[in-house]
């Protein structure tokens, strides 16, 4: 009976400890996924900003600039790439709307990123854009890959349509998580005007006119959760300036935007606790089940190895051979 435990302890055994790496390294990167239909906002604001006046063509101190960025999964649109490209996609239809202190619109800018479920890779498809015009995105946008290594990564820029180096500055604490910093630095690069101007009447065209351009640098700042790739706190110190031609009468420039912009403190709880609940599924694949499962199959060997040396130790004995001799008869 013994013998038969044994023997079913080891087949459970060996299920165990090949589903610890199955699971790991098999499945893992197969079912964790951004679903195709997720939605998320994010409030961000800047206190005392300089911001240009449309209207007398001035740079005012304001006491606050609040931005909301919205990211909403298209489905319908992700499973018409997916039929050609062959591979789990999301399309984030994406809207960074920035107003000042007196709720009138100051930018509109919406984009449009298609990208890998599994890996965050972009993906090239009709209507990958920008503000309306057509880009070819290299590098991520938004969130990191899951299990984000301690590297540089690549960064999309919306604003000059270009990628450049994030580099990894190191490790924090940020309210009770292990995150990697991120920091990139975008140097003074000529960028467009959008093509929804604050001031009724102004067009990107009609300003192209007087000769006058846009100029934009930035630090961008990310506090990556490593396990998700999820980004829990961001900010950026941002700089735009109108240089040359006749919109600014014979000024050589004009700040049209400094501030330094933060995330807002709601939305940082609601993020780390998000963040919190979503590294608990990851970590149950990536490190809980394996190490669990190949822990049980160590000691499913062990005691199928136990009793199985217990019963040959217990085993009847053989009989004896007799040597008692036949008496001998005169």
């Amino acid at each position: 009976m013994r013998r038969k435990a044994s023997l079913v302890l080891l087949a459970f055994a060996v299920f165990f400890a090949a589903l610890s790496p199955l699971l790991r390294w098999y499945a893992f990167p197969r079912l964790a996924k951004i679903p195709a239909n997720q939605y998320q906002d994010m409030v961000l604001e800047a206190k005392n900003v300089t911001l240009l006046d449309y209207g007398t063509m001035k740079a005012r101190k304001v006491p606050e600039v609040t931005i909301v960025q919205t990211l909403k999964g298209n489905v319908e649109a992700a499973k018409k790439i997916e039929k050609t490209a062959g591979r789990d996609v999301v399309v984030w239809d994406g809207l960074s709307y920035v107003q000042g202190p007196d709720g009138k619109m100051v930018s509109r800018i919406p984009e449009r990123y298609i990208f890998d479920a599994h890996s965050q890779a972009p993906v090239h498809a009709t209507g990958e854009m920008v503000d309306g015009d057509p880009v070819k995105r290299t590098g991520i946008e938004f969130k990191w890959p899951f299990l984000t290594q301690k590297r540089d990564y690549e960064y999309f820029d919306a604003q000059t349509r270009t990628t450049n180096p994030i580099h990894y500055e190191g490790t924090r604490n940020f309210r009770g998580l292990k995150v990697y910093y991120f920091e990139q630095t975008i140097p003074w690069t000529k960028v467009k005007f959008p093509r929804t101007m604050p001031v009724q009447g102004i067009t990107p065209e009609s300003v192209a006119k007087t000769g006058t351009t846009r100029w934009y640098t930035t630090v961008r700042k990310f506090w990556v959760e490593p396990v998700t790739g999820a980004p829990v706190y961001g900010e950026e110190i941002h700089k735009e300036e109108l240089r040359g031609g006749t919109l600014l009468g014979g000024r050589d420039k004009v700040t049209a935007f400094a501030g330094h912009v933060k995330m807002r403190e709601d939305f940082i709880r609601h993020t780390v606790a998000l963040v919190k609940s979503n590294r608990t599924l990851v970590l149950l694949m990536t490190s809980y089940l394996p190490w669990g499962f190949l822990t049980l199959g160590v000691l499913l060997l062990a005691l199928s190895l136990w009793l199985e040396a217990r019963s040959r130790r217990t085993g009847d004995p053989e009989p004896a051979e007799s040597t008692t001799q036949e008496p001998v008869t005169a």
